[in-house]
């Protein structure tokens, strides 16, 4: 892979900016190995496999989002929901600027747990809202300027396009999983939710290198019917379904606020509860243990007769 080039990437993985790029006019940078299309009424569909993982994407992301919002008092709750017929190139511009928030999203949402604004507040939900929107709306003009050519951008040289899509993003993600290790390391005493963070990176780097290295193979083997576009898609929701598995897991729910079904787990600070009460109050008539008659009765007598 040489630096500000996305031939070798195009020529292994059918990526979305790869039929923008190259010499105007022409069809773009093609890859050497295609899935199968899929001809639905006249409509052709290409990348079906992958067309199907996304759309279950689309509704674990929405499953996610419903509950993220179910957390009434979840630190980054608000954060963690803002981070989800056009002609193609703008569509794909568009793709490009979404993705780049997206990234920059998570990575703000890496400097939650260290409090760099309060919680909620009108400062830390509009700096993250309109830093996010900049970056969107400047990847995105980085991304069509490159495919028209225009203010000194050029298709056969994407190497700023190249650059916000490989090296920010990459960074940003690596950045907000250091941050992540260093917030449960300090301050949890749980570890589990290491776990989570691992997991993550594993998919997402495996879904990179499936996608990105080994796609022709894939394709190659499979006769065409998938590529590693397609366990990229997996991997990748797999890694987003581990942030959100990683943020539920060191967010606790308050309990004035729980609404759902989830139980929560308490501390048991006393372990031995008084042994007139072990196996449960006696029934009591004006304040003391009684028997069936009314007369009072010694609560050791009232189990005596009980069990």
């Amino acid at each position: 892979m040489r630096f500000g080039s996305f031939a070798d990437m195009c020529h292994t993985a059918s990526l979305m900016v790869c039929p923008m790029l190259g010499r105007k006019g022409g069809t773009g940078l093609e890859t050497d190995c295609y899935p199968r299309n899929v001809d639905i009424g006249g409509v052709l569909i290409f990348q079906s496999a992958t067309l199907i993982i996304h759309i279950v994407a689309l509704v674990m992301t929405s499953i996610m989002i419903y509950h993220i919002r179910s957390k009434y008092t979840a630190v980054g709750e608000w954060l963690m929901h803002t981070m989800l017929a056009m002609p193609c190139h703008y569509f794909t511009a568009i793709h490009v600027g979404l993705m780049c928030a997206t990234f920059w999203c998570l990575l703000l949402n890496g400097f939650v747990g260290f409090q760099f604004a309060e919680d909620g507040t009108p400062l830390s939900l509009w700096s993250i809202r309109i830093s996010s929107l900049v970056i969107a709306v400047i990847t995105a003009f980085i991304a069509i300027g490159t495919f028209q050519g225009i203010a000194g951008l050029d298709p056969q040289n994407p190497i700023a396009l190249w650059i916000v899509y490989f090296i920010f993003n990459g960074a940003a993600f690596a950045i907000y999983v250091i941050l992540q290790v260093v917030l449960v390391i300090n301050t949890l005493d749980d570890r589990w939710p290491l776990g989570d963070i691992l997991f993550g990176l594993f998919f997402f780097v495996v879904g990179q290198v499936l996608s990105l290295g080994f796609s022709n193979n894939l394709c190659k083997a499979t006769k065409h019917y998938i590529d590693g576009v397609f366990f990229g898609a997996i991997c990748t929701l797999l890694s987003v379904m581990m942030v959100y598995k990683y943020w539920d897991s060191i967010t606790k729910e308050d309990l004035e606020f729980s609404v759902g079904g989830k139980q929560n787990t308490w501390e048991v600070k006393d372990a031995y509860a008084d042994d007139e009460f072990a196996y449960g109050a006696p029934p009591t008539y004006g304040g003391s243990p009684a028997d069936p008659y009314g007369y009072p009765k010694t609560a050791s007598a009232y189990y005596d007769d009980r069990y």
